[in-house]
């Protein structure tokens, strides 16, 4: 039975987050101080003792999941993953735990990206929602039929799409999506339109950082949300992930792909349990479970 490691994204953080980890293990308080030092503020701070409102905000929240997220993979009895993949921003978690990139850099990735996606969204107000109970290829071809940007953004499980784009595009959209028989287009409480064209000034900025980044082969196959499929060249890692900033998150693609080549326990590595939830309604048979 092939062992497949994930990671969750943006959405997963909780008041409290990482502080266990922090308390019973001198490993983990080592990286969470070198955290506070790259980053040059006290985020284990704001991790342990801060407000849902002030775990929001991008420049906090994507380090902090990033951060948990390694640390409980680091720490994690029997560490050795046939396949990794992680949603989103948990895309960089996965590559630290499977070796392709240090901690240090993992972070000054994560933090960079953090910073130009808050940026790109004070630039272009948009939006995202989450669409309910209608076909992928319905809700495809929906949004290719306004005129406005929007885009699915993140394939989750079946039945379940977020679309990404201006204001006026997603919320257009919504009313065609319910008329053409969705349960639910419900507009989400984010700052911008992540996984969108909306989000190239963002890309084009984090671009030149991760080119500038050393990046190594894993030490197994990275399941990319771009392509779905198993990837191990570093420079075939680096495209992909600059590239995913304005692509879709192929998560319910990733996750049939990962069974398709063996995978039947999934590992969530990180806070929340969003992605159990999710792979249980992609592969009801798969095993799952979650360290944090």
């Amino acid at each position: 039975m092939k062992k497949a490691y994930i990671f969750p994204g943006q959405g997963a953080q909780f008041p409290g987050m990482g502080k266990d980890l922090f308390a019973h293990s001198e490993k983990a308080k080592a990286l969470f101080l070198k955290a506070n030092e790259i980053l040059e503020f006290d985020i284990t701070q704001v991790m342990f003792e801060g407000t849902p409102e002030a775990l929001k905000e991008t420049r906090v929240t994507q380090p902090a999941i990033f951060i948990h997220s390694v640390v409980a993979a680091i720490l994690a009895p029997d560490f050795a993953p046939d396949m990794v993949a992680g949603h989103s921003l948990g895309e960089f978690s996965a590559l630290v735990a499977a070796k392709a990139l240090s901690f240090e850099d993992g972070l000054k990735l994560v933090y960079k990206r953090a910073l130009a996606m808050q940026r790109a969204c004070e630039k272009n107000p948009s939006t995202m929602a989450a669409v309910l109970a209608l076909e992928d290829k319905k809700v495809e071809e929906i949004c290719s039929s306004i005129a406005e940007v929007v885009v699915p953004a993140n394939y989750n499980c079946p039945g379940q799409l977020v679309i990404s784009g201006s204001i006026k595009g997603v919320e257009e959209a919504c009313v065609k999506l319910k008329e053409a028989g969705a349960k639910r287009a419900l507009i989400l409480p984010v700052g911008g339109a992540f996984h969108s064209p909306l989000m190239e000034p963002a890309k084009e900025e984090l671009a030149a950082a991760i080119e500038a980044t050393s990046f190594h082969r894993p030490s197994a196959p990275v399941y990319q949300n771009m392509t779905a499929s198993a990837v191990t060249d570093p420079a075939a890692i680096k495209a992909n992930l600059i590239a995913q900033l304005t692509g879709a998150v192929k998560w319910t693609q990733s996750v049939q792909q990962m069974v398709a080549d063996g995978a039947l326990k999934f590992t969530e590595c990180g806070p929340g349990k969003v992605l159990q939830g999710l792979i249980g309604k992609i592969h009801k048979e798969a095993e799952t479970e979650g360290i944090q």
